[in-house]
């Protein structure tokens, strides 16, 4: 029998970058575009490479396109630790895994490093599909944070829980890391919003902006350790962003988050060295009367706009023209 899972694309509506600082987020899926890992037994354990994989190119041109696609890094390196993890978790847990073996593949139309959390979709759909194979439970309050344990102590790459728990959970979903409550239980409070409450939305990005998430984060989180005064008061400005627009949602009040989701991307900004393109990205946008700040780390956007088609037809020609592409994200 062959098991499938998947999971989706995110972007943060508003919040971020405070998920991994005790701070607040709201975040939605995207299910225009998935990570989808399938496994079967087999008598040993093997990762079948995709494209992003490759190691054998034609020429010097071709490997730097592949490099430029994808970085430096693949997928496998993703579900080895993985595995890994996944192990080491039952193992911890007192849960005895049936020696049996598997071989695992994945393939994924989440655009690249772009910050709609493609790493951690693969990562999350490698768990479930492990999950399913074992015959495993873990906890969705759980799974966020042993995905994220995946990236930041097997891998090394700076994140938060946001995407992971958008991917966990689906949907839009407010999220609350305050550090007692974490500390406590280890876990956030989690709430999931009515996705027809929000205001309507688009996504916007460009493979060519493409920024790791480790760029940020790393910065952000030495910054963070040293106590620098202006990460700390951007953490809790983030987190107030955040509050405000899960009250104005629930209160059926949606569009009026568009001010405060201009203002997470001008806190951001200067706080954090911001490329002229993604400067553009979030530019075209506001120019067309759209609220506009990044859905992740940079090379994508999320905006919210009065819903009108004419307006959203001429977000699409504009972004088009930059070489961007816009979508309309699947949230249900």
């Amino acid at each position: 029998m062959i098991i499938t899972a998947e999971a989706y694309a995110r972007a943060g509506l508003i919040g971020n970058p405070s998920d991994g600082y005790f701070g607040k987020t709201i975040s939605i899926i995207i299910r225009n575009f998935a990570a989808r890992v399938r496994c079967w037994e087999s008598p040993r354990l093997v990762i079948v490479p995709r494209q992003r994989d490759e190691s054998d190119f034609a020429g010097i041109d071709d490997l730097a396109e592949n490099v430029r696609q994808y970085g430096y890094y693949g997928g496998i390196r993703l579900i080895k630790a993985a595995i890994k993890r996944f192990g080491a978790h039952c193992r911890q847990q007192g849960v005895e895994l049936e020696k049996r073996n598997f071989t695992i593949e994945y393939d994924t139309d989440i655009p690249v490093r772009v910050g709609l959390a493609g790493s951690s979709g693969i990562i999350t759909a490698t768990m479930r599909a492990l999950m399913t194979f074992y015959g495993v439970d873990i906890p969705k309050t759980i799974l966020p944070n042993l995905v994220l344990s995946v990236e930041l102590e097997e891998l090394g790459i700076g994140a938060g829980l946001q995407d992971r728990v958008i991917q966990t959970y689906e949907g839009a979903v407010f999220m609350d890391f305050d550090r007692r409550h974490m500390e406590q239980v280890g876990y956030g409070q989690y709430e999931s919003l009515d996705p027809k409450l929000l205001p309507p939305l688009f996504v916007a990005y460009h493979d060519n902006l493409a920024e790791g998430t480790e760029v940020t984060h790393n910065d952000l989180r030495s910054r963070w350790n040293r106590k620098d005064p202006e990460v700390l008061a951007a953490m809790d400005q983030w987190a107030s962003y955040a509050q405000q627009s899960r009250d104005l949602i629930t209160a059926g009040r949606g569009g009026e988050i568009a001010p405060l989701m201009d203002a997470n991307f001008d806190l951001r900004a200067r706080l954090i060295k911001i490329s002229g393109g993604n400067h553009q990205l979030v530019r075209i946008g506001r120019d067309l009367g759209a609220a506009v700040k990044f859905a992740g780390s940079g090379g994508a956007v999320i905006g919210c706009y009065d819903g009108d088609p004419e307006r959203l037809a001429k977000l699409r020609q504009a972004y088009g023209e930059f070489g961007a592409r816009l979508i309309e994200p699947k949230v249900n």
